[in-house]
C-alpha cells in the first residue's frame, strides 16, 4: 500500500472492529479526514494511519453496541454474545448462525473465552485490585515481593472458574469444593502435599484442610485485606455482597472507620464490639461481621494462622528470614477466634462451619451468580421486573444443581439476554 492509499486499509480495519461488515464504506469518511489532517502536520504515512486507527477505537461505533429497543436482531444478538463470551467481535460463523445455544457452546470452548473469565472475575471478585496493597515488609516479610505467590493465586481462581464452566459443576463449588488448582508455591502456602513445578494442577483437597471454594483462595483473601491487617468488616461484607447478593448500605455519615491496632493492644473483635455499641452501626454490622470472623483464620495473603502478628514488646518473637533477606521482627500476638453467629442466630466455630451454613441455600448462591452474569452480559442491572425471568432460569437449571455452564446457557436462551 502506498502512502496515498489509506482508504483500503481503513475500510478493512473498520470491517473488523465495528462488528458489522458492510458498514465500513459509510463510516470511513471522518477517519480519512483525520488521516489527512495528520498528514498536514507532517506525520508520515504510518503515524497518520495510527492516528486514524486510534480515532476508530475511541469512537462510539466501537465502544458501544448498536441495537434498538425490543427483540435483538440476528446481528445484534451475535454482537452481544461475542461481547459477553469473547470480549470481542463476532466472527463470520457467529454472524451467520441462527442457533444461540450451539454458538454459546462453541464460544465457551474457544480459548478466546478466557477473556470473558478474566474480565468477569476481575470485576466480580476484584481480582484486578490484587496488587493495590503489597504485604507489609515488617509484619509479612515471608510474603514481601513474592510475585510467584501473587501470580499463582490469580491463576488459581481463573482456572477454578474455568473448571466450573467446562465441567458444568454445581454453583455450590463457589462456597466449597473438593478440589483446588495449585502449583508448588501454592501447595506450600496452603500446607498441602507438595506438587512440583510452577504449572497449576487440579488437586484433591484433603479432608483435614479448610481449603476449597472461593472463600479460601489466596487471591480473594488478598484483595479483601490491606497488606498489613485483616478486618472482618471488609471480608464479611465481601462474602455477603459478592457471593450471596446481600446489599450492604454505606455507613452513616459521621461514623468513623475502625482503625487497626497492629501493636496487638486489642483484638479486632474487641474493637468491633465497641463499634457496634452504637445503635446506628449494630444493625448493619450484624449482617456481615460474623461471616468475616470465620476468615480471620487467614492472613493478608491467605496463609493459615492461629495467632495474629504484631510489632512492639508483647508476644513471642518470630524466628526466620524473610524474602527481603532480613530477620523477622514481628511477634506472635493474640489467638485468632474464627467463631461467630449469623444474623439469623445460626452459629459456627470456624470457616468449615460457615461454609456449611452458607450451603444451606444453594439457590441464593446461584441467584447471585446469575445476577452478576446478567449485568456483565447485558450492561444493565437486574431490576424488580426481571425477577420472574430470573426465577425461571433458576428453575430450568435446578436439575443440574445450577451448573455454571447451564446457567450461562439458560441466560443466553432467556428474554433477558435476547431483548434490549
Amino acid at each position: 500500500v502506498q502512502a496515498d492509499e489509506p482508504r483500503p486499509l481503513l475500510v478493512r480495519f473498520l470491517n473488523r472492529v465495528l462488528r458489522r461488515p458492510g458498514n465500513a464504506e459509510n463510516k470511513v469518511a471522518p477517519y480519512l479526514k483525520i488521516y489527512n489532517e495528520a498528514r498536514k502536520f507532517d506525520h508520515d504515512f504510518t503515524d497518520a494511519m495510527i492516528t486514524a486507527y486510534a480515532a476508530v477505537l475511541c469512537s462510539s461505533d466501537f465502544l458501544y453496541l448498536e441495537s434498538t429497543p425490543g427483540e435483538l436482531s440476528t446481528t445484534a444478538l451475535a454482537e452481544r454474545l461475542a461481547t459477553f463470551l469473547w470480549n470481542g467481535v463476532p466472527d463470520s460463523s457467529l454472524r451467520e448462525a441462527s442457533d444461540p445455544r450451539s454458538q454459546t457452546e462453541r464460544l465457551l470452548n474457544d480459548p478466546k473465552s478466557d477473556r470473558f473469565i478474566n474480565t468477569f472475575l476481575d470485576y466480580w471478585l476484584d481480582l484486578r485490585e490484587i496488587n493495590t496493597n503489597s504485604p507489609d515488609a515488617t509484619l509479612y516479610p515471608d510474603y514481601y515481593l513474592d510475585d510467584l505467590l501473587t501470580e499463582s493465586s490469580i491463576l488459581e481462581t481463573r482456572r477454578f472458574f474455568r473448571e466450573l464452566i467446562d465441567e458444568d459443576l454445581p454453583v455450590r463449588n463457589l462456597i466449597h469444593s473438593d478440589f483446588i488448582f495449585a502449583n508448588e508455591r501454592l501447595s506450600q502456602h496452603y500446607n498441602l502435599p507438595t506438587t512440583e513445578g510452577v504449572a497449576l494442577k487440579r488437586l484433591p483437597v484433603p479432608a483435614d484442610s479448610p481449603r476449597g471454594g472461593l472463600l479460601t483462595h489466596a487471591s480473594v483473601l488478598t484483595v479483601t485485606a490491606n497488606g498489613t491487617t485483616t478486618t472482618p468488616v471488609l471480608r464479611g461484607a465481601w462474602i455477603m455482597e459478592r457471593l450471596l447478593g446481600v446489599e450492604i448500605p454505606p455507613p452513616p455519615s459521621g461514623v468513623g472507620a475502625i482503625e487497626p491496632d497492629i501493636r496487638g493492644a486489642e483484638t479486632i473483635r474487641e474493637q468491633l464490639d465497641l463499634h457496634r455499641s452504637h445503635a446506628s452501626c449494630k444493625s448493619c454490622h450484624e449482617k456481615f461481621d460474623p461471616a468475616g470472623f470465620a476468615l480471620e483464620s487467614f492472613d493478608v495473603a491467605g496463609g493459615w494462622r492461629e495467632r495474629y502478628r504484631s510489632v512492639g514488646d508483647d508476644g513471642e518473637p518470630a524466628e526466620g528470614i524473610g524474602k527481603n533477606g532480613h530477620l523477622f521482627t514481628f511477634r506472635h500476638g493474640p489467638k485468632v477466634d474464627p467463631s461467630g453467629r449469623l444474623e439469623d442466630g445460626r452459629a459456627f466455630k470456624d470457616i468449615r462451619g460457615l461454609k456449611a451454613l452458607l450451603l444451606e441455600d444453594e439457590r441464593q448462591i446461584a441467584r447471585n451468580l446469575l445476577h452478576r452474569l446478567i449485568t456483565f452480559a447485558t450492561g444493565a442491572p437486574v431490576s424488580f421486573s426481571d425477577r420472574d425471568e430470573v426465577e425461571a432460569i433458576l428453575n430450568r437449571t435446578e436439575a443440574e444443581s445450577h451448573g455454571v455452564r447451564s446457567l450461562i446457557h439458560a441466560l443466553v436462551d432467556s428474554r433477558l439476554f435476547q431483548i434490549k
